[in-house]
């Protein structure tokens, strides 16, 4: 088996290599670097180890990004390298997603983790703020969402301006970016100023298809029922059906079932870019327009983008070289109309008695008093740069100041037709800013081509602000006005018992919310890279870095980081052999880990605002502004020392017959060490827990990519294979205060154990009677859960520990929510002027909880809470996943046999995917022969996300939460079908 496993990760370590002019992806990266105009300091450094010791990236070119239709960074890197994950909880445009390199660093116990673990994304040397800062998520109820417009950043950046994507995982090179890079680095170059003059227009207009539904009405819930019905139920709570279900002649949710006519549709998608480039040897430029429009096929969601990006490249003197880059956008989101989404910004839970009508006509009017609302949601991003290259023969110094701002804002109104007579509004502003000003001094010493030193130290200062303003209002005076007036009543106590016209939203119903925090950090480094005849490299770095998350007695963090490389082939003499590349490499080191909070930095503290259950936050108490210990958020102690990331990676690449067969493996651990856990603590003082450094998580596994130009370019039909596989294992290392195991909410962590596992009860099927349940031979009783007897018709729960009693202790961990396995396969042809390209990428090892389908057999209790769980969307009347594979268990049983916590709902949701088929014409040689001024004329048509593979019984199983669990939300990534051209003058 060890054998087989291994032959299969040789086999799949085919990812990023790249063939062509229309782009792949390539593995050596010295052929990408080469063609850029510009090559930063730090790269240039870099490159001397790459060199030698092979450092293995994954590089996706513009082609290939350019042609697939999608609005962000993480849909482009979708099985494109090894080791990256992505997450698409929805199809909803425009939408936060998330990206993993090598794991995560962090439990996911909250939408909060997910910022902790995010990859450091970096355009054109600008460190981009990929996420809005979580500290708003202390405010809110829920976490389904955050405030405000909740669009993915990084659908600002306009694919047309990409010249490559390059993915970052080396500590050797990752340290160069600091602390914020602990994660991993993804470069985005952009397309560079060029002196000869090129105007450039690309555009594509398609369709995204939607999916047929099998729809439900009122008979097919009321047979759906009818077993647990009949089989289990009393008079009395037969007499409970819900109202809804009781007449069949009541047309409203026995009609016709075609809500799916105003819910799902065909979409339009389309893309326009053009760009101008030229000028002089001396000085030259490039600018861009583009605008992008993805609808969404169901909700009448959609994403408008606007971008536009200027950069000048200027040489007044010979040793003197002046870059300046300006990128803008603005992103347009129209958000989805789900009802749970709607209560948790209300904070106001109506009737859920009755669902929406499953029949057209009646939802159509729910539709119309939707429309008298509005949800206004707009994102500006602005980012650029301005950098000094002066060159004094083997002396390079540069200077650079860059700025990545974004802002967002969100303006709702909904009506009090929406929400029993109470009408709700909402605003929210706020902004993301990072200012870093970078200074680089290298020196290279060369003797006789035997010898080379490399020496380089630079100084970064780098400063970040984040900042909301948000409040919200009840009860306006009419829903004509539909904005939060001021102009209140001098007299607070009238203004409650009674309206006055002139005020919309009285004062003692507004509440306001205003954040702000920063976070600096200021660095030093050095690096020696020393080279022997190209054949061994040596490479030391060292840093230290300061910031202001950190409390005073740990200010600082110092990270050493050694590499090295062989090239073999150089070393043995191999020119001439089968071998045409062999080289290794492997690095050690660490880098800090900075605080998201700067709360930490402070210690014990005191919070501005006071709480109550089921509401975070609220900003006074009877308009009195108050103070308190954060007892519910967590003790802040002294001496919390950095976190940090402790990293090892041995790898190594192979080529064969001039690199037409290339093979890479890399092995790594990474152990992220000192990181702070909220442990129950303090309970005495009123608090809930105490923050403590301690946690270690150990990711480690392989990265390993094969890449075979089958039919090389000297051929009239070429064919590149590229296959790239990842393993990644997390483990537990250690908790804080030497504990073996930890339970945060639904989840247990455990020391050697993943921190991605469920913590379920282990189900075995159904007590079909009462003589089945085992008895207690000590006691006489039944076995019971947490209590509660366990009669005919309850889940039989193994007793793991033989008491006779199902609790927290029988709960086994199993099953995880991030692939062990994941990667993608490329397949590329080139015929003449065709081009045919296909992409499929695959996650392995996978398990998500079908809570969807717990909440689907769960109906009694769901219908008697009345909570944000309860709340049916019209997606309700729609049939989804197998019903035959469960038992038919007694709904109303206290035991809660559906319950979501328990392996019944855990499934194999590993999948293959062909994500993409392109097939493209270039008309170079019509326009030859026409003496055409049209330089390139590129025509494709794509068609995306064309099928799915896998056991997984209920959706799509891309559609699931950060932490695993397939709620039933998220609405589905579509099929597209588009048309391109890609032409330059």
């Amino acid at each position: 088996m060890r054998f087989v496993f291994f032959l299969c990760l040789c086999i799949s370590s085919v990812s990023a290599m790249g063939i062509n002019h229309y782009g792949w992806i390539r593995q050596d990266t010295t052929v990408i670097q080469k063609s850029l105009a510009h090559i930063s300091a730090k790269d240039s450094l870099q490159k001397k180890v790459a060199n030698i010791g092979g450092l293995n990236k994954s590089v996706v070119k513009s082609a290939r990004i350019s042609s697939f239709p999608g609005v962000s960074l993480q849909q482009y890197l979708k099985g494109q390298a090894a080791g990256v994950t992505v997450q698409e909880p929805s199809g909803e445009p425009g939408t936060e997603q998330h990206i993993f390199i090598h794991g995560t660093a962090v439990p996911l116990f909250s939408a909060k983790d997910i910022s902790s673990s995010q990859p450091l994304i970096v355009l054109d040397g600008v460190p981009l703020i990929s996420k809005d800062h979580p500290f708003a998520y202390d405010i809110q109820q829920y976490d389904y969402n955050r405030i405000g417009p909740a669009t993915n950043l990084l659908a600002g950046v306009d694919p047309e301006n990409i010249e490559s994507i390059e993915v970052i995982k080396d500590l050797s090179e990752v340290a160069m970016y600091g602390p914020r890079a602990a994660n991993g680095v993804i470069l985005i170059r952009s397309k560079k100023p060029q002196a000869k003059k090129t105007i450039s227009f690309n555009s594509y207009i398609g369709l995204a298809t939607r999916d047929g539904v099998n729809t439900l009405n009122g008979a097919s819930e009321s047979n759906f029922r009818k077993p647990f019905y009949s089989q289990y139920a009393t008079e009395e709570q037969k007499q409970n059906t819900p109202a809804y279900l009781r007449d069949s002649l009541y047309s409203i949710y026995y009609g016709p079932a075609n809500w799916t006519d105003l819910y799902y549709k065909n979409a339009l998608i389309y893309s326009a870019n053009a760009s101008l480039a030229g000028g002089s040897d001396k000085t030259n430029f490039r600018a861009s327009l583009g605008n992008q429009r993805n609808n969404g096929v169901a909700d009448g969601t959609g994403l408008s983008r606007y971008s536009i990006g200027f950069v000048i490249s200027m040489k007044p003197l010979s040793w003197l070289n002046i870059t300046t880059s300006i990128n803008g956008s603005q992103l347009v989101r129209d958000r989805n109309r789900y009802l749970r989404d709607r209560f948790a910004e209300e904070r106001y839970l109506p009737n859920l008695t009755n669902p929406i009508s499953p029949n057209k006509d009646f939802y159509a009017n729910y539709l119309g008093e939707y429309d008298k609302s509005f949800d206004k949601n707009k994102t500006n991003i602005f980012d650029g740069y301005t950098e000094f290259d002066f060159s004094f023969g083997k002396l390079n110094i540069t200077s650079r100041f860059s700025a990545d701002y974004n802002e967002g804002y969100r303006d709702i109104f909904y009506p009090s037709t929406l929400l029993e007579t109470n009408s709700y509004v909402s605003n929210y502003f706020g902004y993301n800013q990072r200012l870093t000003a970078e200074n680089i001094i290298s020196y290279s010493f060369d003797w006789n081509n035997v010898h080379k030193l490399d020496l380089q130290a630079g100084q970064t200062l780098q400063w970040d602000t984040y900042h909301y303003n948000y409040g919200y209002a009840y009860r306006g005076s009419s829903d004509y006005i539909k904005i939060n007036l001021l102009n209140d009543p001098k007299n607070p106590l009238t203004a409650f018992f009674s309206y006055n016209p002139n005020t919309g939203f009285l004062n003692t119903l507004m509440y306001r919310f205003l954040d702000n925090i920063q976070n600096n950090l200021i660095s030093f480094y050095g690096k020696g890279t020393y080279s022997f005849k190209e054949k061994y490299s040596l490479s030391i770095m060292l840093r230290t870095d300061g910031s202001s998350a950190a409390q005073p007695t740990s200010r600082w963090f110092f990270s050493p980081v050694v590499s090295a490389g062989w090239n073999l082939k150089n070393d043995l003499s191999l020119q001439g052999s089968k071998i045409s590349e062999l080289k290794l490499h492997a690095s050690y080191g660490r880098i800090g880990r900075v605080q998201l909070d700067d709360r930490y930095a402070a210690g014990p503290q005191y919070t501005v605002d006071i709480g109550y259950t089921g509401e975070p936050r609220v900003g006074t108490y009877s308009g009195v502004a108050t103070l308190n210990r954060p007892y519910s958020s967590g003790w802040v102690g002294y001496n919390i020392p950095w976190a940090y990331s402790e990293q090892i990676n041995i790898g190594g690449n192979i080529g064969f017959w001039g690199n037409r067969l290339m093979i890479a493996a890399d092995v790594y651990s990474r152990s992220d060490k000192d990181q702070l856990i909220g442990v129950p603590a303090f309970a005495e003082y009123g608090y809930t827990q105490s923050y403590q450094a301690g946690m270690n998580i150990n990711n480690s596994g392989i990265d390993a990519t094969i890449n075979a130009n089958i039919f090389p370019s000297s051929k009239k039909l070429q064919w590149n294979s590229s296959l790239n596989i990842n393993y990644n294992r997390n483990r537990l290392k250690s908790l804080p205060g030497g504990l073996r195991e930890l339970v945060v909410g639904n989840r247990l962590l455990q020391v050697g154990k993943a921190v991605d596992q469920y913590w379920l009860l282990d189900n075995g099927g159904i007590y079909k009677s009462d003589a089945e349940v085992p008895v207690n031979p000590k006691t006489g009783l039944p076995l019971n859960f947490q209590g509660i007897p366990l009669k005919a018709g309850d889940a039989i729960w193994n007793d793991r520990n033989g008491d006779y009693t199902i609790d927290d202790a029988d709960r086994i961990l199993t099953g995880h929510s991030l692939p062990l396995v994941s990667g993608g396969f490329n397949n590329d042809f080139k015929y003449g002027n065709w081009t045919l390209g296909l992409n499929l990428y695959y996650n392995l090892d996978r398990n998500i909880i079908n809570q969807d389908m717990a909440k689907r057999f769960d109906f009694i209790n769901q219908e008697s809470a009345n909570d944000i769980n309860s709340v049916k969307e019209v997606t309700f009347w729609e049939k989804r996943g197998n019903y035959n594979k469960y038992p038919v268990y007694n709904p109303w049983s206290s035991a809660v046999p559906y319950r979501s916590d328990q392996n019944l709902f855990l499934e194999n949701a590993a999948f293959l995917k062909l994500r993409s088929v392109s097939v493209g014409y270039d008309l170079k040689d019509l326009l030859k022969r026409k003496r055409s001024k049209i330089d390139r004329l590129y025509v494709y048509a794509t068609a995306n996300n064309l099928f799915t593979l896998t056991p997984y019984t209920g959706r799509d199983p891309e559609l699931t939460d950060y932490a695993g669990y397939d709620t039933g939300y998220g609405l589905p990534i579509p099929r597209t079908f588009t048309l391109g051209v890609k032409m330059e003058l």
